[in-house]
């Protein structure tokens, strides 16, 4: 891959003309397919969820299409083994909106942790309702953290996959991790094994800008974690087992 920028971590290609065109196409399709979804499956908010979920995935195929056709962007996933075929609970590392889009192709039946702020947006707000995903407030303290864990328990018992985000916010390459408390209480509350989830998404779909980059994209699911860590543990255990990974795949691709 062509250096950007010498001293960066992560250089990523030059943004040469057919990058700029390709982003910009790609961009347009991306949000006008998203528009057009949002607005003809309306009558699906008022049936089953499945009907939701079906259109949700058959729009994430639609932007992952649009990815490869524009950009050059392919997106590989390793260690399926690991993957929840039912229930399960994943941590996984945030550098792209891309992190959100992918899981939806390959988990049964994904539920995201996410800030209750998006609940209220118009149309995502109310597809993300219809689809059961776990707002969290992130300044309510204890208080929505035991709404969370019940929500997520629900979901679990129902036969989801439960995926939070530890950092809370996209990371760029390279960036110092930062991983929040409240991925441990949901492993101590759930009891479950926690299936760590690396990615290299950010060098290809940086987390700001309409830039994308030719390449491939990996998720890889790890080895799980099994329940009943000390929270101490569980946190580092988790942290370093989903940047030592991330990292090897930035290293790999970059």
């Amino acid at each position: 891959m062509s250096e950007d920028e010498p001293s960066a971590p992560y250089p990523r290609a030059r943004p040469t003309a057919a990058i700029i065109a390709g982003s910009l196409a790609f961009t347009a399709w991306m949000y006008l397919s998203l528009v057009a979804f949002a607005l003809v499956c309306l009558p699906t908010l008022l049936g089953p969820r499945r009907f939701t979920l079906e259109i949700a995935r058959l729009w994430a195929a639609g932007v992952l299409f649009g990815l490869r056709l524009f950009c050059g962007v392919k997106v590989e996933i390793r260690g399926r083994e690991h993957m929840p075929t039912a229930g399960g609970f994943i941590a996984a590392k945030h550098f792209a909106m891309l992190d959100t889009i992918a899981p939806l192709l390959v988990l049964p039946d994904a539920s995201y942790v996410l800030k209750r702020e998006l609940m209220s947006l118009p149309f995502y707000g109310w597809y993300a309702r219809k689809l059961d995903m776990l707002p969290v407030d992130r300044s309510g303290g204890a208080g929505a953290l035991r709404l969370l864990v019940h929500g997520a328990r629900e979901r679990m018992a129902e036969g989801r996959q439960i995926l939070i985000f530890p950092e809370g916010t996209r990371r760029e390459p390279g960036d110092p991790p930062d991983y929040k408390p409240g991925v441990a209480g949901l492993y101590r509350e759930l009891n479950a094994p926690c299936i760590p989830l690396a990615t290299n998404s950010g060098l290809f779909w940086p987390a700001h800008g309409f830039l994308r980059f030719p390449g491939t994209v990996v998720f890889e699911f790890l080895t799980p974690i099994p329940p009943g860590l000390k929270r101490a543990a569980f946190m580092a255990q988790a942290q370093a087992r989903i940047e030592e990974a991330s990292t090897r795949l930035l290293n790999e691709a970059a």
